[in-house]
């Protein structure tokens, strides 16, 4: 038995994590949260100087950081910013993949699937399930060779349930909590039980890319929206600094024995027969 550390478990002083969409509001929120809890934080996203902006608030919080630029569908840009932290900060301990989001061509809201263009069926699938596993086999390779490392991907309620006009990515994520398990699975048996991978599933957060679905132009909310809140128990959506627990949580020694999971983070949606 693996006695638990007398110091703080959930200090990630030291570590080295790379978040990539950690220009987005939700990734920000868990570069923020990662570099309260200690550790020097790589933001990584399409565009470095958006990446900058990012890395310079967390800077100015007295946190170490810097900017990555990489598309996560390059294995070469992926390569080279794997290469750009190891070389600055010697190793990477702890992954989020943040990056994501839908596509608006492939939304199906109110009409049949039948129109969905499979390119944009393809796109929203790439993005999302492409887009975490090869973040997860590039810097997963880091983690292996120092024997430790958490990756942490972004499962969502599309996973778990039916939800409408999103196909492509309900599809996406449900292949995510897959992965995350598959992954975990093969990470702990062939390089080692320090190498863990877990995911949170958050869900109904504002955002950027759904603020147009859920929210009016005069800031009431939409009928969609609506139905959310009244399927969530706690009557509300989630604001997004309350998945900052779960991720350092996972990240953190401990959650040592903890692999293969997928969190949600919901105020209660998936638990709730909507009766």
């Amino acid at each position: 038995m693996t006695a638990m550390p007398a110091a703080n478990p959930f200090d990630l002083t030291g570590r080295v994590a790379v978040v990539t969409g950690g220009t987005g509001v939700l990734g920000g929120q868990m570069a923020e949260g990662l570099a309260r809890a200690g550790a020097r934080v790589a933001v990584l996203g399409r565009r470095r100087d958006a990446g900058e902006e990012r890395a310079a608030a967390l800077r100015e919080t007295g946190a170490e950081a810097m900017a990555l630029a990489a598309d996560v569908l390059d294995e070469g840009a992926l390569r080279a910013a794997r290469d750009e932290v190891v070389g600055r900060w010697g190793r990477v301990d702890i992954l989020i993949n943040a990056a994501g989001g839908n596509v608006a061509r492939a939304r199906t809201d109110g009409v049949p699937p039948f129109g969905m263009p499979m390119d944009a069926f393809d796109e929203v699938v790439k993005l999302n399930l492409h887009g975490s596993v090869a973040p997860s086999l590039m810097f997963g390779a880091a983690m292996a060779e120092q024997g430790k490392g958490s990756i942490v991907n972004i499962s969502s309620m599309a996973a778990m349930q039916a939800i409408s006009g999103v196909l492509g990515y309900s599809v996406a994520k449900a292949a995510i909590d897959n992965f995350t398990k598959w992954l975990a699975v093969d990470l702990a048996r062939k390089c080692g039980a320090g190498l863990r991978v877990n995911a949170i599933a958050p869900g109904f957060f504002l955002a950027h890319q759904n603020r147009g679905v859920l929210v009016n132009e005069d800031g009431s909310y939409t009928d969609r929206a609506k139905t959310v809140i009244a399927r969530t128990p706690m009557g509300r959506f989630g604001a997004p600094e309350e998945l900052i627990g779960a991720v350092v949580f996972l990240c953190s020694d401990a959650a040592s024995f903890v692999t293969g999971t997928v969190l949600p983070v919901d105020g209660g949606f998936s638990a709730f027969s909507g009766v």
